[in-house]
């Protein structure tokens, strides 16, 4: 018991410091990042049919 408490208390005083000053946000950057996600999720769901047919068919082959 007596460890552990040593353990939490070791990573508390290891957090590092605070920057005193916040980064710009860069728009352009964050409008990339959201057209490339919304087009993975796209995809994903323009091929879900084809996922749901593979999961049927590993359904098949296992009880073989």
């Amino acid at each position: 018991m007596n460890n552990l408490y040593r353990a939490t208390s070791n990573c508390q005083k290891n957090r590092g410091t605070m920057s005193p000053h916040k980064n710009k946000i860069n728009f352009m950057n964050l409008k990339n990042n959201t057209m490339c996600s919304l087009n993975e999720v796209e995809y994903f769901l323009n091929n879900f049919s084809h996922f749901l047919k593979y999961v049927k068919l590993y359904k098949i082959i296992n009880k073989l």
